[in-house]
């Protein structure tokens, strides 16, 4: 058998969020989940109470209530959270405060860090512009942008207003980036 390069200590183990998510749902839910394998197996065979504690332990921010799955039987077809409705941006913006929210490392070496007060900003400003021009929910938004913080921030200020964001970046190519504009039409 071949062994790992690495292997983290258990206190390392036991100060992951994945740990930590596993105590609050040993004590929510009367589990016993030491490892991996416990938590997916709970997840496959508990469904419906695992996606719950997911939701608590993400602090998910939403509008509504009701089940957390329905038609569970139905796999593709199964819906999860029906009666509940959410902004994908709110929840990502939710923190605030000088800390990095974005490293971003670029190609050409340049280094740039950005916190969550910066960003929120950055997509406030962005989601006006976009609120100006007319966008809305169910609109389409596309960034022909290349990966980079502020990409970010427009997908985020987009899918703010309800609208679907697709991006991609110039160095694509032509057909690329028609195949991936194309599939938002």
């Amino acid at each position: 058998m071949v062994q790992p390069l690495w292997q983290p200590s258990a206190e390392r183990i036991a100060a992951t969020n994945l740990a930590a998510f596993a105590r609050k749902a040993e004590a929510r839910w009367g589990l016993h989940l030491p490892d991996y394998a416990a938590i997916h197996e709970w997840s496959v065979t508990e469904i419906e109470d695992f996606w719950q504690a997911v939701w608590e332990a993400c602090g998910v921010i939403a509008e509504g209530d009701g089940p957390v799955l329905a038609d569970g039987d139905k796999m593709p077809g199964a819906k999860f959270y029906p009666g509940r409705r959410l902004n994908f941006a709110e929840n990502l913006l939710r923190r605030e405060g000088p800390e990095t929210a974005i490293a971003f490392w670029g190609e050409d070496k340049v280094k740039r860090r950005m916190s969550f007060d910066e960003l929120r900003a950055l997509v406030s400003r962005l989601q006006q512009v976009l609120r100006d021009l007319g966008v809305g929910e169910g609109d389409r938004v596309a960034g022909f942008m290349p990966n980079m913080p502020e990409t970010v921030a427009a997908m985020l200020a987009a899918t703010s207003l309800g609208a679907v964001w697709s991006s991609c970046s110039p160095d694509f190519g032509v057909q690329g980036v028609l195949d991936r504009f194309g599939q938002i039409e």
